[in-house]
Formats: structure tokens, C-alpha cells, sequence
């Protein structure tokens, strides 16, 4: 029977068989990740160069921004590349090492968006211990949990994921190396290990879930109750975005990793795969940020001192 020790490479899901439409797919990753990365780098260079940026939400703002490039900067340039030179393959330890950044950073940005609801439920229920809960201690130490729990999160399925034999093969479903599509390369029976270990993550993505809903209820409360309307929609334009992407996030992940085997299909995967690994990095700059005035004056800023990528800026956000 074949280990995992005769696997030398990997073959990724092509996305086309004809030259144009895989160089029409490159060109249109190739677009989402541009953007990505420009608006979360807009956002990591405001709120590191604006002094008045420099408070709690936008302190766990920027660990989001970071860990978005992150995210897309694992599985998109090697789709990219290999659409460009019309090739599938992916070596073993890139395969191990695009499952470990992966999961370590989509861990970690779930995490820092339960972290977000926090700040928010106290910057809006109880502002007048805003200071004293969420001091510069204690926001370094929520973020360094947030990463932390990312990357023990990964050692956790990377490790138990590539300790298992295959022996269907080394076609990998996926444009990129996803554990549900490596277990389906494992001997059956084989891998009992990592669905414990999956549903458990699960179990801990769901209490960060309900902790989120319970905190955005609580805040919908109090904003009801707030006199000024304006004050209201603020607030609510700013609640029902996040919670909007959170919900996309776990649901589509959820799916992605315990649909039932016979609703399974390499359309449908691709999809979902496609919702939670590319749209939250792309999305999140103008959800989380570009709409917001404090941002926008920031980046405007921004202009003042680099004039040559004004006009570029405008146009993709303004």
C-alpha cells in the first residue's frame, strides 16, 4: 500500500483546457489579488501614519488587514502561476506548507472578528469602561491569542492531515491544497483522527459564532434605544457589514468542510472555495474601512503624500 512518503507532487484543479480561458482566469485573479493588496495596504499605512487611528478598533483593523494579504497571498499566486504557464502541479512541502499559512491565517482572522464584535459590543453597551477593559495591554494580548490560536489551529491539521497513507492518488480537487480534498487521497478508515480534530475547530468556530450574534444583539439594543437617528444608522452601517462577511465566512466554511458526500461536486467545492478564500481579502478593506469617514480622510492623507497614486486610489474606492 502507498504512503505519503511515494508522494512526491500534487495535481490542482485546472480551472480551463484552452489557452484564452485559462490566461482570462489569470488575468482575473490576478485583478482580485491587486486589489486586495492595495486596499489592505491603504488601510495597514493609515492607521500606522494617522495618530488619531491609534485606538483599539483600529489596532484589530490592522491585524485583520495583515492577516487578509496573508490569506490570498497563500493560495492565489500559485493558482495564478500555474494558469499563466499551464501547468497543475504543487510540490509536497508546498502542498503542506499552503494547507499550514492557510488554515493559520484564516483561523487567526476569525478570531480577530470575534475579537472586533467585542470591541464594539463595549465601545457601544458600555462606553464608559472602554478605556479600562480595552487598554493597550489588553488589546495586544487579544490580538497575540488571535494569532496564537491560528497557529496551533494549523500545526493541528497540517500535522495530522500529511501523517495519513494515500493511496487514491495525488489529484487534489481544488485550486489549492484543501484538508477536505486531501482526505479523499487517504485510505479509508484512515483518517478518523483529523474529522475529530475538524469538528472540532468546528465546535470552537460555532462558540465565536454565537458570541458574535449575542454581542451584535446586545448592541442592536442599545442602539435602538439611542435618541438620534443618526447616531442609529452609524451604527447599524457599521454592525450589519460585519456581520454580514462573519456569516458568509463560517457558513460557506462549515459547508466546505461537512456537506454530505452526496451533494459533493467539483463546481459546487470550487464555489464555495472561492467565497471564503478570496471574497473576505477582497471585500474587507471596503466593508470594514472605506466606508468609514475617519479611513477616508486617513487615505486621503495618504494622497497628499504619495500624488502620483492619487488618481489610481480614487478610482478604486471613491
Amino acid at each position: 500500500m502507498p504512503n505519503i512518503s511515494s508522494v512526491s507532487e500534487f495535481l490542482l484543479l485546472a480551472f480551463a483546457d484552452t489557452r484564452e480561458l485559462q490566461l482570462l482566469h489569470f488575468a482575473l485573479f490576478l485583478g482580485i489579488y491587486l486589489a486586495a493588496v492595495l486596499g489592505n495596504g491603504l488601510i495597514l499605512t493609515a492607521v500606522a501614519c494617522d495618530h488619531r487611528l491609534h485606538t483599539p478598533m483600529y489596532f484589530f483593523l490592522l491585524n485583520l488587514a495583515l492577516l487578509d494579504v496573508g490569506c490570498i497571498s497563500t493560495t492565489l499566486p500559485k493558482a495564478m502561476a500555474n494558469a499563466l504557464w499551464d501547468t497543475r502541479a504543487i510540490s509536497y512541502q508546498g502542498c503542506a506548507a499552503q494547507v499550514f499559512f492557510f488554515l493559520f491565517f484564516i483561523a487567526a482572522e476569525y478570531s480577530i472578528l470575534t475579537v472586533m464584535a467585542y470591541d464594539r459590543y463595549i465601545a457601544i453597551c458600555k462606553p464608559l469602561h472602554y478605556g479600562s477593559l480595552l487598554g493597550s495591554r489588553a488589546c495586544a494580548q487579544m490580538a497575540a491569542a488571535a494569532w496564537g490560536s491560528g497557529f496551533l489551529n494549523a500545526v493541528l491539521h497540517t500535522t495530522n492531515t500529511f501523517s495519513l497513507p494515500l493511496c487514491q492518488g495525488n489529484a487534489v480537487n481544488q485550486f489549492f491544497c484543501e484538508v477536505p480534498h486531501i482526505l479523499k487521497l487517504s485510505c479509508s478508515d484512515s483518517y478518523l483522527r483529523e474529522d475529530g480534530a475538524v469538528l472540532f475547530s468546528i465546535f470552537l468556530a460555532f462558540g465565536c459564532f454565537v458570541f458574535i450574534v449575542v454581542s451584535y444583539v446586545q448592541i442592536f439594543r442599545a442602539v435602538l434605544r439611542m435618541p438620534s437617528e443618526q447616531g442609529r444608522h452609524k451604527a447599524f452601517s457599521t454592525c450589519l457589514p460585519h456581520l454580514a462577511v462573519v456569516s458568509m465566512f463560517i457558513s460557506t466554511g462549515i459547508f466546505s468542510y461537512l456537506k454530505p458526500p452526496s451533494i459533493s461536486s467539483p463546481s459546487l467545492d470550487l464555489v464555495v472555495a472561492l467565497l471564503y478564500s478570496l471574497l473576505p481579502p477582497a471585500l474587507n478593506p471596503l466593508i470594514y474601512s472605506m466606508r468609514n469617514q475617519e479611513v477616508k480622510d486617513a487615505v486621503r492623507k495618504l494622497q497628499y503624500m504619495f500624488p502620483d497614486h492619487q488618481c489610481c486610489v480614487q478610482k478604486m474606492y471613491f
